[in-house]
């Protein structure tokens, strides 16, 4: 029942809280190894947490654990997505967009790959330090690696997600990092933030914890 009222009862991402406000935190995350998965929402029909299952599968969350070991992963939180932008591609490649059909456009113009979502698990940073240490996936999809210690400005919001939820709570806060002077950093083909989830799909909406992290020097 404590998880249906937002009690978070797995191991959390590791931080410090370097700066707070009453916008926002600037949190400085420790070390830690993560499983990653990128993926194109239209091929889990148009469901943008496909990749979910894929991770899932891999720390045997949902039955026999997908890596060589086999060795089950305790689940830690929050899970994070983040949205990688359109890329440049050659003129000889067609254009394809997630959720429509190829189009033709003016042989003048440049044209993108589909736009991929990207979701990571954090490995509990009490037993894998490394990417040695963490077992090898037998999915290929499934990508392991180290990421080092790093900045972001968060804030913290409950409720269900939506596009216009979380549009609403970027821009306020990249507002608040303009205002008060904070250096926002930008990595190419990447979205600015990173959307962080604490809690399963049935928790009351209520009572969920969310975050936006963007990174900031």
């Amino acid at each position: 029942m404590g998880m249906v009222f937002g009690k978070i009862s797995v191991e959390t991402a590791k931080y410090e809280v370097v700066q707070s406000s009453e916008d926002y935190e600037i949190r400085k995350y420790t070390p830690c190894v993560v499983a990653e998965v990128a993926y194109d929402p239209s091929k889990f029909g148009g469901d943008r947490d496909g990749g979910f299952m894929v991770l899932a599968n891999y720390i045997g969350a949902a039955g026999n654990p997908q890596n060589t070991k086999p060795e089950k992963i305790a689940m830690t939180a929050p899970v994070i997505t983040t949205q990688k932008a359109s890329e440049k591609i050659a003129m000889t490649a067609p254009v394809i967009t997630t959720q429509r059909t190829p189009e033709t456009v003016d042989t003048h113009q440049e044209k993108t790959t589909p736009t991929s979502m990207v979701m990571q698990f954090v490995l509990p940073t009490s037993k894998y330090t490394s990417v040695e240490q963490a077992p090898k996936p037998t999915d290929e999809r499934v990508v392991i690696r180290e990421e080092g210690e790093r900045k972001y400005a968060v804030v913290k919001f409950s409720g269900l997600i939506t596009d216009q939820l979380v549009e609403e709570k970027v821009k306020k806060l990249m507002e608040s990092l303009e205002r008060d002077g904070c250096k926002v950093i930008t990595r190419e083909n990447e979205d600015k933030f990173l959307l962080a989830r604490y809690n399963p799909p049935w928790t009351l909406p209520m009572f969920r914890t969310n975050e936006i992290m963007i990174p900031v020097e």
